[in-house]
């Protein structure tokens, strides 16, 4: 574990007596420590275009009173560095009288192992996989225009000083590896892309030139988009496959289960807690502890342990993802929902691994029961208001549905809608949940943190397809 004293003017306990007295009379806050190392590489064109490595230390240091959050960060962790965002905060703050809440629930719950990634492949050997990954896509189609792939991997240790002395850490590994293939056939060009990765090492995802599978994906993504016709447009029946397309669970639905949204009332579910949001059958959980996934985190950026939240159990809402300083205010506990992407920002309340569990129906049944439709396998950008829920998503790979059989594969799709609407329109739950590959980045105000998502196929009974087909 990393001491971020050993190179400092500043001791642990000047550090803890600092956090206490700037405190002593906020309802909350902490001091917030992280040394961060971070790589990419990227292969493009036949060649190495790029490579970097960084490393960041630095605090963020957080008062709050009431609602009102005072917050100071720096680079430079020395006394009087800290002592200047002490008098910063207590600035901030000239009414302070709450009363300071000491109380968080200790775990050893570990699920993700101590390592550096970074360090555990040379950047020789790097680059010679994705050299490898080059030549391989290559000579497996003579369509193949252009290849480009990365490895990205970070390790960052945190800890966390709370009034009193009380010490959090962890340490966090993270790894993404991803391809894209572009394919130039009979002068009509089309792409696909796919990646893994999760907190864990680059060698457990490429051992055994596993490297071959992410390759093999791009490539059938890109050869299915090769063969795709312009999509139909007009309100119809969608099935969704499983695993990554819960992308839009996430966006439609899960941003509108944050606990600020809802205190502020300005989601579409903050009066609706113990109702029924869904339809029955729809339990849709946030989940932090599932070993080396992109979104686990053993505690939250606050030192809360994290958990399996239920959010929405056989169609009614439950509960809310919350951080220390909403749920204090709703009345409520932190779910360890407390998240932040670096010691630059404030904590808000934040999605982990966000997934709709089983239900007991069969892909094989929903598209047996579509007369006309279409099947989303997988999702590239979109867009959603929180306020209403509205979204608007792009499909990356989809294919038509006619009478029960999947059909031709489809170019513009884009599936539009609400979130609160969708979740009554979902009619049929499969029994074959699948995670995401492990390449999940959710933004919030300006912060992105890696997330994770999963669901198995579900149906939906009616849509708005947006298409291209004239």
């Amino acid at each position: 574990m990393r001491n971020f004293f050993e190179k400092s003017d500043l001791s642990r306990s000047e550090a803890e007596n600092i956090v206490s007295n700037t405190l002593n009379k906020c309802d909350d806050g902490e001091l917030f420590l992280e040394d961060s190392k971070s790589e990419s590489i990227v292969l493009d064109d036949n060649k190495i275009k790029n490579s970097s490595y960084s490393s960041d230390l630095g605090y963020g240091f957080r008062a709050i009173s009431g609602e009102v959050v005072a917050y100071s960060h720096s680079n430079d962790i020395s006394k009087s560095s800290l002592k200047q965002s002490s008098e910063s905060l207590k600035s901030t703050l000239k009414s302070t009288k709450g009363n300071y809440n000491h109380s968080i629930p200790k775990s050893n719950k570990k699920y993700y192992e101590n390592i550096n990634p970074i360090e555990q492949k040379s950047l020789k050997e790097k680059i010679e996989i994705l050299n490898k990954v080059n030549d391989y896509l290559r000579s497996k189609d003579n369509n193949v225009k252009q290849v480009t792939a990365n490895f990205s991997g970070e390790q960052k240790s945190i800890e966390i000083i709370r009034s009193g002395g009380e010490t959090l850490s962890d340490v966090r590994p993270l790894i993404r590896f991803n391809v894209s293939v572009m394919l130039d056939k009979n002068g009509r060009k089309e792409s696909g892309v796919y990646g893994i990765g999760g907190r864990n090492s680059y060698e457990s995802y490429l051992k055994e030139d596993n490297w071959k599978k992410v390759c093999d994906e791009a490539l059938r993504i890109a050869s299915v988009n090769l063969e795709s016709k312009p999509a139909p447009a007009g309100e119809m029946k969608v099935v969704l496959g499983p695993g990554w397309p819960a992308i839009l669970i996430h966006e439609a639905v899960g941003h509108g289960l944050e606990g600020d949204f809802n205190r502020k009332k300005t989601s579409a579910f903050h009066n609706l807690m113990g109702q029924k949001v869904a339809s029955e059958g729809v339990t849709i959980v946030d989940d932090g502890t599932i070993d080396n996934r992109r979104g686990s985190l053993s505690i939250d950026d606050e030192g809360t342990p994290t958990e399996k939240t239920i959010l929405i159990e056989n169609g009614i809402l439950k509960n809310f993802m919350q951080d220390r300083l909403n749920a204090r205010l709703m009345k409520t506990r932190s779910t360890g929902s407390g998240r932040r992407e670096n010691y630059k920002h404030i904590v808000l309340p934040r999605m982990r691994n966000t997934m709709m569990l089983n239900g007991n129906h069969t892909q094989e049944e929903m598209i047996k029961s579509v007369d006309k439709g279409i099947f989303a396998v997988s999702f590239g950008g979109g867009q959603v208001d929180i306020t209403s829920g509205k979204f608007v998503f792009n499909c990356t790979e989809a294919y038509e549905i006619i009478n029960g059989k999947i059909g031709s594969p489809i170019k513009g799709a884009t599936l539009i809608g609400d979130g609160p609407s969708i979740l009554k329109e979902v009619t049929m739950v499969g029994n074959d949940m699948m995670l995401d590959p492990g390449i999940g980045t959710c933004g919030k105000a300006g912060q992105g943190v890696p997330v994770g998502v999963a669901q198995p196929s579900i149906l939906i009974s009616k849509m708005t397809v947006g298409g291209t087909k004239l």
